[in-house]
């Protein structure tokens, strides 16, 4: 009798998992939009149910090959199928497997998928929050490559509303419990937190769960205009024809390239800078640093600090109490160490990258944003008294726009 590892292993060498898709509709017109792809192990296997399947995966290290295979299946299904453009495939994706090469086998059913169908990534909220590098990574890969991102599960942790601005997702997918349990003010953040998002970026919210005429209700009413639940179809095989009216609902999806440009570049382009000493800037700093430690709006920090021999003992210990309270917190310049202070993210930069010479602190939270953009003015002369030319801004495109300009070189 094969061992657990062996009935595994044999599952993913000889690619045995298929593929069941669930409809996604028009809530007021319950027109098929699209579908999402559901994996399943081999029936009758210890491996039948996804949950089992990749757990095992990630306790043999075999999980980045799995996701890509179940990927690969599912668009080889909607491929089969003839699956038309107009119809949108989510498919789940784990943000590290994104990363990784596609196994050469998979390559040219994954690159003909990627060219024919209308795909959308789906990255878990719980990897919002667990994997924050990984995600912003994952769906900067997925953009440049012409897919959507959609951001699922949404509602389960109130923190991953401050990571959103920064992934802008095409589709945030309300959790079923935000659809089927009675409301509360948790419940009521979330949806304010989306409703901001959408108001912003023009995402598209779809609602999981919908069993019945209330739960749709109760999606139209927290701004959802897309659907999916056992209300509208189980999971099942793809339709063997395709109607005329199956095709997209107004699924806007989002190819702007990250900039190249440094925080500083990108606010001071909109907005006047004026001279400041280090010791205002440093107060000004300390100022919004507090900010992302608010527990009433959890947020994401971002900074430089042009050297790591600025940061000293005491930013090490401030620091370290901010990523303890904060979703994520990460800081750059030359010499930075990958955690420099417990909790925190470091990125190293050359001495010759240009955002070596800024001072950057930035602060993205579901409704609060401020970045602070400083710079030296060149000078043969300049040393630590030298004024800095700097800009504040709070508002949130610009803010938004430093940050990802930060975040992008994040390494996952």
């Amino acid at each position: 009798m094969a061992s657990l590892r062996e009935e595994f292993d044999d599952i993913v060498d000889n690619r045995r998992v298929s593929t069941v898709f669930q409809p996604v509709v028009d809530l007021r017109t319950t027109r098929v939009i699209g579908y999402e792809a559901l994996t399943r192990g081999p029936r009758g296997s210890s491996f039948e149910q996804p949950m089992k399947l990749f757990a095992h995966a990630y306790r043999v290290g075999r999980s980045a090959e799995l996701d890509w295979v179940c990927r690969a299946t599912a668009m080889q299904a909607a491929l089969l199928a003839g699956m038309p453009p107009e119809v949108t495939l989510f498919v789940n994706a784990e943000p590290a497997s994104i990363g990784v090469d596609c196994p050469d086998d998979l390559l040219d059913t994954v690159m003909l998928g990627a060219r024919r169908l209308s795909v959308v990534v789906e990255l878990t909220e719980r990897n919002l929050t667990h994997d924050p590098a990984g995600v912003l990574h994952a769906a900067f890969v997925a953009r440049a490559n012409g897919i959507g991102i959609a951001i699922d599960d949404v509602g389960a942790d109130p923190a991953s509303l401050a990571m959103m601005p920064l992934v802008r997702p095409d589709v945030i997918k309300l959790d079923l419990s935000l659809i089927q349990n009675r409301p509360d003010l948790v419940v009521a953040r979330t949806v304010n937190g989306v409703l901001a998002e959408v108001e912003r970026t023009g995402a598209t919210v779809l609602a999981e769960g919908i069993e019945s005429p209330r739960h749709a209700a109760m999606a139209l009413a927290m701004g959802a205009t897309l659907g999916q639940g056992w209300r509208y179809g189980r999971p099942a095989p793809l339709p063997d024809g395709w109607s005329s009216s199956t095709g997209a609902g107004g699924l806007t999806i989002s190819h702007d390239p990250p900039s190249s440009r440094t925080p500083f570049e990108v606010v001071t382009a909109k907005r006047a800078t004026r001279p400041a000493t280090r010791q205002l800037l440093a107060s000004m700093s300390r100022h919004l640093e507090y900010r992302a430690a608010d527990p009433a709006e959890p947020s994401v920090l971002v900074a430089c600090f042009q050297h790591a021999r600025r940061f000293g003992p005491a930013l090490v210990r401030r620091y370290t109490s901010l990523a303890a309270a904060s979703v994520m917190v990460a800081t750059f310049g030359v010499g930075m160490p990958d955690e420099p202070a417990e909790g925190v993210r470091g990125t190293a930069l050359r001495a010759d990258d240009p955002l070596a010479q800024d001072w950057v602190v930035v602060v993205v939270g579901p409704h609060f944003g401020a970045a602070l953009v400083a710079r030296q003015p060149p000078s043969d002369e300049r040393g630590e008294d030298t004024p800095y030319d700097y800009a504040v801004t709070y508002d949130r495109d610009l803010v938004i726009a430093a940050a990802q300009s930060l975040v992008r070189r994040i390494e996952a």
